[in-house]
Parts: C-alpha cells; sequence; structure tokens
C-alpha cells in the first residue's frame, strides 16, 4: 500500500479543482465542493489543518479518482 500525503483541507481544495470540482459554499468548518461536469458530484472537505488518512481515502473514491490519479495531481 502506497503512502498517502498529509493535507490540508485547503490544499486538498486545490488539487481537486485540478480535476473540475469547484468551491460552492461552506458551513462551518466544511468546505462543499461541487463538480463541474456530470455526474455533478458533492463532496464535503473538512477545513483541517490535517485531513485524516482515511477521510481523505474517501474523499479520494467519491470525487472518482483512484489513488493513483490523485498522486499524479498532487
Amino acid at each position: 500500500m502506497s503512502k498517502l500525503p498529509v493535507l490540508s483541507g485547503r490544499e486538498l481544495c486545490k488539487i481537486l479543482e485540478k480535476f473540475g470540482y469547484f468551491i460552492d459554499h461552506q458551513t462551518g468548518s466544511h468546505i462543499i465542493l461541487r463538480n463541474i461536469d456530470p455526474p455533478y458530484r458533492r463532496l464535503t472537505v473538512p477545513d483541517h489543518r490535517e485531513i485524516a488518512k482515511g477521510t481523505l481515502r474517501k474523499i479520494i473514491r467519491e470525487s472518482g479518482l483512484t489513488l493513483e490519479e490523485f498522486k499524479n495531481l498532487s
């Protein structure tokens, strides 16, 4: 299993913007992202200094990316 990078919520949002997501709004400490193209996925990213590994893995899976694609973007 390959290692995931340590990212903050804002850094993760910048990486996901390269894949077609944009910041829709923020509610409290959670940033809501939407995909520009169909299937218009919605992602919730916690605005923390460090995203937990399991949370990061789940966000990557929900975004439709593989771990390798994500690592190439980051």
